[in-house]
């Protein structure tokens, strides 16, 4: 197993006013995954995230980045903030220029780099989170859920190895959680290590890799979120319902006498276990991206007129938005698509290269686990 990117060690913190904010925290962060961070309000998960990225110094014990323990010089921060971005759950906290496009600037202009790669990273990360049109617009004009952008796209455009999301879906619109979780699925695909804290245990049953619980100040649970709800008490003692995927498959299995492992994580999976789907499953295409427009559109529409279309991805959103396609799914559209498969309707993904790894390396999953045989064809 490989050098957890972030861990700590016994780490005790203790505020001002000797309250104590962490006790004995032994925590690690494993490279490349997607790690969630539950635990009622008041249990330190803020507090947490700031030690991960030397905002706050340990009263006792020690923080380590990449198996070297973190210093606390002017040097040795920044360098640890260039690698570790933190994205406060409250965006005021932490956008201070006078424009989205001045404030994106900030964190790479303080790391030296030319202006060329500045502008360079600012125009990618404004694409990211699809504010690359406001640019110019005063920070102050913006709503909250632009705000959020606006922050996380300051984060995105330092490169970071490991992005901490602080409790970012709180006061966002379904919508905008669905391509805030999409975003972060695709940053990971590029490599980095995402945490991110959340009081929503549906998200975190089906979209965390691992999850870490915290409850007043210490560390009760690191592992699996399966893990996890298998002590229904456990979590609901520290108030913490169990995600409603989770509880469904426990009832079924309990009325069809079956074991609870494996644990599906999505409607498909759950209908794939119990045997509620249709004799013969529909197929899955993948139209690029890069294909992208009204022609291809209508060329689906022409040969298979029953088939649904998704968007996967902010690369295919945003140009199925500036094209003003129809399309039948604009978000969540993997979910989507597995449950018209699973009722045996044809089912048109569209997303770039990188998504498209995913749905096979999903897939490949998902057939190993269920025993189904679905295959991604490309449309051609």
């Amino acid at each position: 197993m490989s050098e957890p990117v972030i861990r700590t060690e016994e780490l005790n913190y203790i505020y001002p006013n000797k309250t104590a904010a962490l006790e004995g925290i032994s925590i690690d962060i494993p490279r490349g995954k997607k790690v969630v961070l539950l635990g009622p309000n008041g249990a330190g998960k803020s507090t947490l995230f700031l030690h991960f990225n030397g905002i706050l110094k340990p009263s006792s014990g020690k923080v380590f980045f990449g198996g070297t323990e973190i210093g606390y010089g002017k040097k040795s921060l920044e360098q640890l903030r260039s690698k570790v971005a933190l994205v406060m759950q409250n965006p005021d906290d932490q956008i201070f220029s006078a424009t989205i496009e001045e404030d994106v600037a900030f964190g790479p202009m303080n790391m030296g780099l030319s202006r060329e790669e500045v502008e360079r990273r600012v125009d990618e990360a404004l694409d990211q989170v699809g504010m690359a049109d406001l640019r110019t617009k005063p920070t102050q004009q913006l709503s909250f859920g632009q705000r959020k952008r606006v922050s996380l796209a300051g984060a995105i455009a330092m490169h970071p190895e490991v992005l901490i999301m602080d409790e970012p879906t709180a006061g966002l619109d379904s919508r905008m959680v669905h391509e805030l979780l999409e975003l972060a699925d695709e940053l990971n695909q590029q490599g980095l290590t995402v945490v991110m804290s959340t009081h929503d245990v549906e998200t975190a049953y089906s979209w965390g890799d691992e999850v870490r619980v915290l409850n007043r100040g210490r560390l009760i649970y690191s592992g699996d979120s399966d893990g996890f709800f298998v002590d229904g008490q456990r979590a609901r003692n520290i108030g913490i319902t169990e995600p409603i995927l989770y509880d469904l498959n426990r009832t079924m299995c309990r009325r069809n006498e079956k074991a609870p492992a494996p644990f599906p994580k999505n409607v498909f999976e759950l209908n794939q276990k119990f045997g509620q789907h249709a004799k013969v499953l529909g197929q899955l295409y993948y139209l690029p991206s890069d294909a992208l427009d009204q022609t291809s559109i209508q060329e689906v529409r022409h040969r298979m007129p029953h088939a649904a279309i998704g968007l996967l991805g902010t690369k295919a959103r945003r140009i199925g938005c500036n094209l003003n396609l129809q399309v039948e799914h604009r978000f969540d559209a993997y979910d989507e698509a597995l449950i018209e498969v699973g009722q045996g309707r044809d089912f048109v993904l569209v997303g770039d290269t990188s998504w498209k790894d995913e749905v096979e390396r999903r897939l490949a999953l998902l057939n190993s686990t269920y025993g189904t045989e679905m295959r991604l064809k490309i449309f051609a």
